[in-house]
């Protein structure tokens, strides 16, 4: 179900602060704290003395103190001290490995000794001055791989997202899937067609013309456990589409990092990197807030298919043309559960 030996992204950095932070992450309890030094780390959450969850604690001089009893954790899960009692010999407590990148709190679920900070994503976006990022979090109840289909099949952006992104060219324009070992592509081109009102909304925000007719292109790319960015964008018509001088286009590369919580439920990390007019923070803001709504609309539908399943787990899928992005990227899944010790 889960692929544990592999990099999530737990959380932004903003949120493990002076206090612990707790998350599920592929069905396991963690929790988030600084040390002394402000690094972060990470360690089962749950104190050996009676089950509490360390999260629900606070942190002292670099040490995680349960909130129940005043157990005392070092960052190694070996119980340090706990006031009148002597707990020297209790077991350790599982400790992760983590690690602070990009602006976010990544998380190997799984064997610690086996991370590898190689394995990370290479993010031409992150830390780049050339470009700007904004995003959010959702939570969403719903397996994660529906989420995969959801965005390596952009047709669904024309009911959907009717009023924001959607247009009937999407469905009228055939996509093609590539498949390069572990990375499988999902491309759209379109040429000639009115901007839906996001993508007019860009084009402004370039400083170019909303009212000409312009390519529009969707690259979806997955690479495991289960990151996802999507370069999406449109050109003035006539000026060579997705290969368009920066002057000419709204160039974007959706960032949808997701994470798994339970069976049912994930983190979904969004956001949206750019590459024009990057110091326009208004224009971050705009961006943030309009895709924002564009991917809430996508939960009622996720959960409400995810209801469906639970209740009919006997009812097959079936698979068009249109699913064999989200179809290659589940095999990708499937070849890397079957590597992973049981769960």
């Amino acid at each position: 179900m889960f692929i544990k030996n592999t990099w999530y992204v737990a959380c932004s950095a903003s949120e493990v602060s002076d206090k612990p932070f707790g998350r599920r992450i592929c069905n396991e309890p963690i929790v988030f704290f600084r040390d002394a030094q402000d690094v972060i780390q990470a360690l089962e959450d749950f104190c050996p003395h009676r089950g509490a969850p360390l999260s629900l604690g606070r942190v002292v001089d670099g040490r995680l103190v349960c909130g129940y009893h005043g157990l005392e954790m070092g960052c190694e899960g070996k119980t340090i001290a706990m006031p009148g009692q002597r707990v020297g010999g209790f077991p350790p407590i599982k400790k992760y490995a983590v690690t602070e990148r990009h602006g976010f709190i990544w998380v190997w679920p799984g064997d610690a000794q086996a991370a590898d900070l190689t394995q990370m994503p290479q993010l031409e976006w992150a830390d780049n001055p050339a470009w700007a990022y904004g995003g959010g979090m959702y939570h969403v109840a719903c397996d994660y791989r529906l989420m995969v289909d959801n965005l390596m099949d952009l047709t669904h952006e024309t009911y959907v997202h009717a009023t924001s992104i959607g247009q009937p060219e999407i469905d009228e324009t055939p996509c093609v899937t590539k498949i390069d070992g572990d990375h499988v592509t999902t491309s759209r081109f379109m040429n000639g067609i009115e901007a839906p009102p996001f993508w007019k909304m860009a084009l402004r925000g370039n400083n170019l013309p909303d009212d000409q007719l312009v390519d529009r292109w969707q690259i979806c790319h997955f690479t495991p456990p289960s990151h996802i960015m999507i370069e999406v964008g449109v050109a003035l018509a006539g000026n060579g589409g997705y290969d368009a001088p920066d002057d000419k286009k709204a160039y974007s590369v959706v960032v949808d990092f997701l994470t798994p919580e339970t069976e049912t439920s994930m983190w979904y990390f969004w956001g949206m990197a750019r590459r024009f007019n990057v110091g326009d923070a208004a224009l971050t803001d705009a961006i943030r807030e309009g895709q924002g709504k564009i991917f809430s609309e996508d939960l009622q539908m996720l959960e409400s298919q995810q209801r469906n399943l639970l209740r009919m787990p006997q009812r097959k899928l079936l698979s068009l043309n249109i699913d064999a992005g989200g179809v290659q990227s589940r095999r990708v899944i499937d070849r890397y559960l079957a590597l992973e010790p049981a769960n």
